[in-house]
Formats: C-alpha cells, sequence, structure tokens
C-alpha cells in the first residue's frame, strides 16, 4: 500500500543532507507540516478582507490565530480572535479551534468551544473532518451548540442582535 509517508520519503531520494551519525528525527519533516506548509498558503490567499491569520511562532505552523471582523451582520464592527491548534496526526484528524474572545453566538459557547461538525472526527451526517478536508473548509459556521443563543435568535431576533452589540462593546473591540 502507498503511503504519504513512503511517497515523501521516495521523493526525498533519501537525501536528507545530514551529517554522518545524526538521527533521522533530527532532520525529519513531519507530514502535518509538509501538508500545512501548502494548506497555510493556500488558506492566506482564500481569506476575506475581514480576516487576518497570524502566527505567534513562523516556524510553528501547526499553531496559529485568525482575526475574524465581520462588517455585516450582526457581528459586524467586533473582532473575534480563533486559536488554531493542528495535531500531529493531521490530516487524520481535525484541527482544534477555540474562540479566544468572549461571544453571544449559537455555534460558540462563552467558554470559546465551538461546535462545527466539521471539527468532529466523526458524524452521523457524514459532514465530520475526513482526510479530505482542508484548514479553508474552518470558514464554514453552521452547526448549533450554545442552544441558548440559538433559542434567542428565534425567539426575538432584535433583542438578539442588541445583546450581541452588547459583547461587541464589552469583550470584541
Amino acid at each position: 500500500m502507498l503511503t504519504l509517508a513512503s511517497k515523501l520519503k521516495k521523493e526525498d531520494g533519501g537525501k536528507t543532507g545530514r551529517a554522518s551519525g545524526a538521527s533521522d528525527s533530527t532532520y525529519r519533516v513531519s507530514i502535518r507540516d509538509r501538508l500545512l506548509t501548502k494548506e497555510v498558503a493556500e488558506l492566506e490567499a482564500n481569506l476575506p478582507s475581514t480576516c487576518k491569520a497570524s502566527f505567534p511562532d513562523e516556524d510553528k505552523l501547526h499553531h496559529f490565530q485568525l482575526a475574524v471582523s465581520p462588517d455585516e451582520g450582526y457581528y459586524q464592527s467586533g473582532r473575534f480572535q480563533f486559536e488554531i491548534d493542528v495535531p500531529e496526526a493531521y490530516n487524520m484528524v481535525p484541527p482544534k479551534v477555540r474562540c479566544l474572545t468572549r461571544i453571544w453566538h449559537p455555534n460558540i459557547t462563552e467558554n470559546g468551544e465551538i461546535c462545527l461538525s466539521l471539527l468532529r472526527e466523526h458524524s452521523i451526517d457524514g459532514t465530520g473532518w475526513a482526510p479530505t478536508r482542508t484548514l479553508k473548509d474552518l470558514l464554514n459556521f453552521d452547526d448549533p451548540l450554545n442552544i441558548d443563543a440559538a433559542e434567542h435568535h428565534l425567539r426575538d431576533k432584535e433583542d438578539f442582535r442588541n445583546k450581541v452589540q452588547d459583547y461587541i462593546k464589552h469583550y470584541a473591540r
């Protein structure tokens, strides 16, 4: 069976450029990091103007933040910070995403937990994470978690808007 690891090893042709006696792990680049090199460039090229990715450590593409500043809708004028950690087993398992900004949103708890079926390793409806997905798939936010916020939105959209704006004033400027 051909695996990505064996394909990458074959493409390297055994050339590691290391001094004799150095261990393989010293110079080995993980599959995750090789994938991220391409995917981060693709993500940045496809980000809308209302989003900006930042890397606290440019040598660690697997840990970054995404700032989202919507220019329309309920969350207009807010600035929301998300933290993305891509595990070593990526792309077989999904990235871990957390909202660092307190927000009133049906898909995000006030503690920053995010519910997107896309971020689940397994989902009944088949919309969970799959190895064919990439980081840019994270830009779709349509899966309820904060039931109070979801019910609030259904019950009274104007009051929901007011509460969102109150959160923005206090937490997202």
